[in-house]
């Protein structure tokens, strides 16, 4: 394990930027469908399955709109609660999706996710 000795009397400080999680960035996206309206997120990482989430979201409806490190994603003109099997079948995270649908409308339809062998 890492450890860091200081010594002295000096006051440390500084900044340090946190990178964006794939891991706690799906799940929040997809929560944002429960929302329906508008949530901001910072830091979210540039990757094919995050850029695979926005564009189901868009297909569902929403609205996903990047300034720099913030992605502003307005859920409040989602009606649809079917995901495009051709998208869905993107990421095997994609199912994490469902879980908003069923919370807003109470269903929801979707192919089995990608790379899943179940």
């Amino acid at each position: 394990m890492s450890e860091y000795i200081i010594k002295g009397g000096k006051k440390i400080e500084g900044v340090v930027e946190i990178s964006g999680s794939k891991n706690a960035s799906l799940p929040i996206i997809a929560a944002t469908i429960l929302n329906g309206g508008k949530s901001t997120l910072y830091n979210v990482p540039k990757i094919h399955d995050t850029e695979m989430m926005f564009e189901i979201l868009r297909k569902l409806g929403g609205r996903v709109e990047k300034k720099k490190n913030k992605i502003i994603i307005d859920t409040s003109k989602i009606e649809k609660y079917e995901i495009p099997e051709e998208l869905m079948r993107q990421m095997r995270s994609s199912v994490i999706l469902v879980g908003g649908l069923l919370g807003r409308y109470r269903k929801a339809v979707f192919s089995y996710p990608g790379d899943c062998d179940i």
